[in-house]
């Protein structure tokens, strides 16, 4: 192996989906700086590299995106790059490429929470996954939430939308997705989007007062949630599948659960959905996601 070349961009990178090769050209997004409780403490903006891909030297840039925020999502689609900024609200990014010279700034749109991973529906829509958020009252930053699951329509590039939304649980509810994308299933044809989910829950009932944003729920489920994703309908649950037992280890987990019984990857082999755990493989139909079989695992 021989390097024939090298080259240097400012700030630091998030994922592999904040890099990209297109006709001749590295596209790369950064962040330089860190974020604060308060705005006014904050360095951090965000930036959109071009390099030559024989030589990497720059030839195109985009700098100092939402100063204060840092990206928490990107995408390179075509001649488009799709970013997430988050601080307070979820500024999602519509940007051109398609002059490798002059990157620029297409629209915005700005919505509480934000989205850990940008999944292409097709070239005029996205799949964001993140959390939902509420702005908080002491200081210049927000609580997260429950799981958010948005439908954004980019077809408009200088107007994009989101046209499909759906809240699982409360704050403390968690998905693998979130950090790791091998976990979503997602099959267009079939309209279908499976997410593992830790679902937390906070019973009002609870409480004599209002219920400070802060608060985390407790865990109720884990397993899959299987959803409808499509223009017309947004995003609707189809149903949910668990191997967990009775509630098993659930009401005693605190902040922290853990069982080989959590779901962590789904697949479908014609009309039967597969859900793996490191304690069993469960099979169900697709159609009504009624229980087929399961194997356990040792």
């Amino acid at each position: 192996m021989e390097c024939e070349a090298s080259g240097e961009v400012p700030g630091r990178v998030l994922n592999q989906f904040s890099m990209d090769e297109y006709q001749g050209y590295f596209r790369i997004a950064t962040t330089t700086g860190y974020v604060a409780r308060f705005l006014s403490e904050a360095t951090s903006a965000n930036h959109v590299y071009v390099l030559d891909s024989k030589t990497l030297e720059i030839k195109g840039k985009l700098e100092k995106l939402a100063p204060g925020e840092e990206i928490y999502s990107a995408r390179f689609m075509g001649t488009r790059c799709y970013l997430v900024t988050f601080k307070k609200v979820d500024p999602l990014f519509t940007i051109d490429l398609s002059n490798p010279a002059e990157p620029r700034v297409l629209g915005k749109l700005k919505i509480p929470g934000y989205s850990d991973y940008l999944h292409p529906y097709d070239d005029n829509y996205l799949i964001g996954i993140g959390k939902e958020t509420v702005e908080a009252e002491e200081g210049d930053f927000a609580w997260y939430q429950g799981l958010k699951i948005s439908l954004f329509d980019v077809s408009n590039v200088t107007s994009p939308k989101e046209v499909g939304k759906i809240i699982v649980g409360d704050r403390g509810t968690d998905s693998p997705a979130l950090w790791d994308h091998h976990a979503l299933l997602f099959d267009k044809k079939r309209n279908l989007l499976v997410i593992p989910v830790l679902e937390a829950k906070i019973f009002r009932e609870k409480y004599s007062s209002s219920i400070p944003p802060n608060t985390y729920g407790e865990y109720v489920f884990q397993g899959a949630y299987v959803f409808r994703v499509s223009p017309e309908e947004g995003i609707t649950l189809r149903g949910r599948i668990t191997h967990l037992e009775d509630q098993e280890g659930l009401d005693k987990s605190g902040y922290y659960f853990s069982s080989k019984c959590t779901v962590t990857r789904s697949l479908y082999v014609g009309d039967v959905i597969f859900t793996v755990s490191s304690g069993k493989i469960k099979a169900n139909s697709l159609a009504d996601l009624s229980e087929i079989s399961e194997v356990e695992l040792d």
